[in-house]
């Protein structure tokens, strides 16, 4: 899942090096916490949240046939 969020999302940005996931799991839930450069926050974000919008519903849809756990993709600074 981790590689599949850099596919996605190492594109969109100018600073590509930059891209962290961190992953936080417990027993009910899995939340993959990305990061990016501060100056590609906003391409991520996109206009009224659309990008990241359409890069959750990826993540929500290939971890609903991999993961028994509830899966979350939290964008931090």
């Amino acid at each position: 899942m981790k590689q599949l969020i850099e596919t996605v999302v190492k594109p969109l940005v100018d600073h590509p090096e930059e891209v962290r996931i961190v992953i936080d799991e417990n027993n009910s839930r899995i939340v993959y916490k990305l990061s990016v450069h501060q100056e590609d926050t906003g391409k991520i974000i996109g206009k009224q949240g659309r990008v990241a919008k359409a890069i959750r519903a990826i993540v929500y849809s290939a971890a609903g046939n991999h993961h028994k756990k509830k899966t979350y993709l939290d964008i931090v600074d």
